[in-house]
């Protein structure tokens, strides 16, 4: 602005008007000037603090909010940016104005798109006067921690209604051995319900088919194993497979906990990573969540030798061992066969994995010309090949399923009600 003021003033004394009221507009037009710049409030009397989530879920969009309060008697116009990391959008910079001794708050919403723990240290701000013909930078230190946690609503869902969250599982499931347990609740029946607990007396008073259910026995214990080799990296629609991972594991936890059963959690790749000792009650999914939150995919292979050793070391109790991992991975170690048939004379073992729609959808696509049809023969070839490998361990009495990515928390917990239902531990 000085510079175009100077400039049109030039321009009218070239034109004929006097070099001194040159000189004296443009001492006025800088002395108006620095009486906004004196005027504006200073760096001390504006003040800055932040509220954030200790924790934020991945993926999941929270409000930040940003309080300046301003002690002085003069009004100012702001700018400011957040120093938050690369992984979180940037809605930046965030403007407005705020008045003499007055405390404004300013909202921005955000989500990480990455795990981790990050610390947020410092926020930029730049302010100006009433007229704004200056702008003061300041750089207070707030130093925040957040942490940014799996996906949990796939839990929180099970945790809100377990039986709508299985409501598309069938009947593994909700298949339930005659007099097994002590009895629970009544409750509307469902397709898959064996019809032999209906109970008549409710269905005939309240003109609905009820069902009495039976609460297993509980104390069992799970150990949940989490691969975090080279493989779990694999992209996927919405994040990679240990993502999908953890959010199923946390949601397997959370079921197994309400039970009342005991829960372990091994996370591996080349090496033994986590490992969180089996507890009950709910206050124990708050242990694992803190524990494996921030596990990463790694470069090496997993060793699935060395895990199911330590396995047979730390669990001593009978268990359900839930593996999640990428299957095809999985059938290609044939060193971990011998470590699982001697886990077999005293635990459970499962597996629960991400098939691969992208080689499915190769298998399926149309041959028109050589090169399509040489991709859908290899497509083919390998998926038969999973089979045949899948077909040999199931033969030793390891179950292996591979699900799609959305329906992976739900298939897994479904391998957990169907072993506990059934008494197999």
């Amino acid at each position: 602005m000085y510079a175009i003021f100077s400039l049109a003033m030039t321009l009218l004394a070239i034109g004929g008007m006097a070099w001194i009221y040159l000189a004296v507009c443009n001492v006025l037009f800088l002395v108006v000037s620095l009486l906004d710049l004196l005027l504006s409030p200073g760096k001390r009397e504006l003040s800055f603090s932040r509220e954030i989530p200790e924790e934020m879920e991945r993926g999941i969009r929270y409000t930040i909010t940003l309080q300046v309060e301003n002690r002085s008697q003069r009004s100012a116009g702001f700018r400011m940016i957040d120093r938050i990391p690369a992984v979180f959008e940037r809605p930046f910079p965030l403007t407005g104005r705020i008045e003499g001794e007055s405390t404004v708050h300013v909202d921005y919403s955000t989500k990480a798109t990455e795990r981790g723990k990050y610390l947020i240290d410092q926020l930029y701000v730049r302010y100006t006067g009433t007229l704004g013909l200056w702008e003061k930078q300041v750089t207070p230190a707030l130093a925040d921690t957040v942490r940014v946690i799996p996906d949990l609503t796939a839990t929180k869902q099970y945790l809100e209604g377990a039986q709508q969250f299985l409501l598309y599982e069938g009947m593994t499931i909700r298949k339930r051995q005659r007099g097994q347990g002590e009895f629970d609740k009544i409750r509307s029946y469902v397709v898959g319900d064996d019809p032999r607990m209906i109970n008549w007396r409710q269905t005939a008073k309240l003109q609905e088919v009820m069902t009495n259910e039976y609460e297993p026995e509980h104390g069992k214990y799970v150990a949940i194993l989490i691969d975090c080799g080279r493989m779990m990296g694999a992209e996927l629609k919405t994040g990679n497979r240990l993502e999908k991972a953890l959010e199923a594991a946390m949601t397997v936890a959370a079921a197994a906990l309400q039970n009342g059963d005991h829960v372990s959690v091994v996370g591996f790749s080349k090496d033994i990573q986590v490992y969180v000792p089996p507890e009950k009650g709910m206050a124990h999914l708050q242990t694992i969540l803190h524990a494996i939150y921030n596990l990463q995919v790694e470069a090496s292979e997993s060793n699935y030798a060395a895990v199911l050793q330590y396995l047979q070391t730390a669990q001593k109790k009978r268990s359900m061992i839930l593996l999640f991992s990428d299957v095809t991975a999985f059938l290609q170690e044939e060193s971990g066969l011998v470590y699982l048939k001697r886990l077999r004379q005293r635990h459970l073992f499962f597996m629960v994995g991400v098939e691969d729609e992208t080689m499915r959808e190769r298998a399926k696509q149309s041959s028109d010309d050589v090169r399509h049809a040489m991709v859908k023969s290899i497509a083919q070839k390998q998926l038969l090949y999973t089979k045949q490998q899948k077909t040999k361990w199931e033969r030793q009495g390891l179950s292996l399923v591979e699900t799609e990515e959305d329906r992976l928390a739900a298939s897994a917990v479904s391998q957990y009600m169907d072993v506990i239902n059934r008494g197999l531990l």
